[in-house]
């Protein structure tokens, strides 16, 4: 079994997060409409419940780490009101998709863009009040080095919230979930992404990433308190929730 720094989208001597990036480039076009496809529609929904976590604590600057063509930064600022919301990524084909959407919402003065590497973040220590991650954070090149950044950048009593994919633990799901990750979801990927790589490491990350009562522990290691989590759609997805 292969850790998750280990996984990589291309069998290349790259190092994971330049692959990262070049794969996210390519399937940019096609992401949006394969999420919800593969997801059932209900990805909104994790996102949403993710986003109420953070509803008692009214953030008002806010750092979206990973945020891909900006789903989730869209739905903060419409459901939280804050300020500021950076959405950051290594991917700049995935957030130009992110920056129309934004246009198109009249969120610009709220939702800005930044090229990042979440393993060496620019921001200054303890400047946002809130720091989320959706369906991101699996793809990090060192997860702890990624969480370590995460909480620099966060102020102290600010909250992190993570929404994640992950493996179901429990009969029959389990079970269900493994064949269609291995089975329909590579496929369907590979014909509408034109990628026949891409979709099969994201099945491959999703396996490899710790979950649960482990990943609250990595959390706490990377020196986050209260953190928890919950299990959404059986397991599917998971949300976590931290302080600093």
């Amino acid at each position: 079994m292969y850790t998750q720094e280990q996984i990589k989208p291309y069998d290349k001597d790259d190092d994971k997060g330049q692959q990262v990036e070049a794969m996210f480039d390519h399937i940019a076009p096609t992401y949006d409409k394969l999420n919800r496809r593969l997801s059932w529609n209900i990805d909104r929904g994790w996102r949403k419940k993710a986003i109420r976590q953070l509803l008692p604590h009214q953030p008002k600057n806010m750092l979206d780490i990973a945020t891909g063509t900006g789903d989730f930064a869209i739905l903060a600022a419409e459901m939280l009101h804050p300020q500021r919301i950076v959405g950051t990524d290594i991917s700049e084909g995935m957030m130009d998709i992110g920056r129309k959407k934004v246009a198109e919402r009249q969120l610009d003065s709220i939702v800005t863009f930044k090229k990042e590497d979440c393993m060496n973040l620019s921001f200054d220590d303890n400047e946002f009040d809130a720091v989320t991650a959706a369906f991101g954070i699996r793809n990090f090149q060192d997860l702890d080095q990624g969480l370590r950044e995460m909480h620099r950048v966060l102020a102290p009593g600010g909250h992190l919230s993570i929404v994640e994919l992950t493996s179901p633990v429990s009969f029959p799901m389990k079970q269900l979930f493994k064949i269609y990750a291995h089975t329909l979801l590579p496929f369907y990927g590979r014909l509408v992404s034109k990628d026949k790589e891409a979709y099969r490491y994201l099945t491959a990350t999703i396996e490899a990433f710790p979950q649960g009562e482990l990943m609250v522990n990595i959390l706490q290691k990377a020196g986050f308190r209260q953190a928890s989590f919950q299990r959404l759609t059986c397991g599917i997805c998971t949300m976590y929730f931290a302080t600093k």
